[in-house]
């Protein structure tokens, strides 16, 4: 999972095997973590949850 940018303590990053979903980005921070979709019209968030 190669990190694309650090910043305040988030580190987002991407998974190169989830090629049956479309383009997005992961960010974590602590044990918090939030995928957005990247999209030309808009952006969808999903809600943080805990790592377990």
């Amino acid at each position: 999972m190669p990190t694309i940018l650090q910043i305040l303590g988030w580190r987002f990053f991407f998974y190169a095997n989830e090629a049956n979903e479309p383009p997005h980005v992961h960010a974590r921070k602590a044990e918090k973590e939030c995928k957005y979709w990247l999209d030309r019209e808009g952006y969808d968030l999903e809600e943080a949850f805990l790592i377990r």
